[in-house]
């Protein structure tokens, strides 16, 4: 865990990818070579492993279970690692974020519960719940594009109060409801958004959990830096530097060209798990194209 407490994950997090081979068979050495490249290259502090770029919701069980001792037993030592253990499913969950213990996360991520669509007494009583299930601290996730249903405003901050829900990885896009949960709460609060990281940081976010932190890392590290040194010139021109980027990957599911880069690089990207298509070789050359205006030079490689 950090030792800054406003930051309890650390400043910079990649949601990192899950390598597949063709057939879709887990490579668990290439998750330990993603790891390690994320964190002695890349600078991340910390790696969110079986998150949705992850493609968690394709894994089973064992297989979360697997990849997350993978990378814990590659970078456990230097870098903090969160567990998605979250699904719609709160005794499910339980199991999950148990597993996540045993396994030595330092940490698990909490999404809201999607399809479903419980009423914000029901998502109080979920995260209590899961909270309560382990002595691991708890990242929410925000994120209700994703999920159907958003944590209120009023539902944040009642949740606060959990002495083991210290943070929040806020992908809602919502500047005025995020500010008003941390003036009124200690939690940390983390974009979950790329394009966003700035805006956050201004009303109060301490770091990112980032998926273009597989490609620019470092860049963002020094835009959160120079902005809370007070050199907002500098933060805002990184920002628009890495703009080509943060939607570039976003162009479609954004583990779809993240691992399309990752291959191109010669890195184990692999493929993806149906219901997701690997990139098309249209969608790889527009890749290229949002890479190169945002400074991500992949070279001549074609994919293999």
């Amino acid at each position: 865990m950090s030792a800054d407490p406003r930051r309890p994950f650390g400043r910079v997090l990649t949601a990192m990818v899950t390598p597949f081979g063709a057939d879709g068979s887990l490579d668990l050495k290439g998750a330990q070579k993603v790891a390690e490249h994320l964190v002695d290259v890349g600078g991340n502090d910390g790696l969110i492993v079986n998150g949705t770029t992850g493609e968690a919701p394709t894994m089973s069980d064992a297989e979360k279970e697997s990849v997350l001792r993978a990378v814990i037993e590659a970078v456990g030592d230097r870098a903090t690692i969160v567990a998605g253990a979250g699904n719609n499913d709160t005794h499910h969950s339980i199991d999950l974020v148990r597993t996540a213990e045993k396994a030595g996360a330092d940490g698990v991520l909490i999404v809201s519960p999607y399809y479903n669509k419980p009423p914000q007494a029901g998502l109080v009583r979920h995260v209590r719940t899961l909270a309560d299930a382990s002595d691991l601290p708890v990242m929410l996730y925000d994120i209700p594009h994703r999920t159907g249903v958003a944590f209120a405003t009023e539902t944040l901050i009642e949740l606060a109060e959990h002495p083991r829900v210290l943070a929040v990885k806020d992908a809602k896009g919502d500047l005025a409801a995020s500010a008003e949960v941390l003036a009124n709460t200690d939690l940390a609060y983390y974009s979950g958004d790329d394009v966003l990281t700035l805006p956050l940081l201004s009303v109060g976010a301490v770091g990112v959990v980032s998926v273009t932190g597989h490609l620019v890392a470092p860049r963002i590290r020094q835009m959160i830096e120079a902005f809370e040194r007070g050199d907002v010139a500098a933060a805002t021109a990184l920002h628009h530097g890495m703009l080509p980027v943060d939607v570039g990957i976003f162009r479609t599911q954004a583990a779809i060209l993240t691992k399309a880069a990752y291959n191109i690089l010669g890195l184990p990207g692999g493929s993806v798990r149906s219901p997701l298509v690997d990139a098309t070789p249209e969608q790889i050359e527009t890749l290229r194209a949002d890479l190169a205006r945002g400074g991500v030079e992949l070279g001549d490689k074609e994919v293999a």
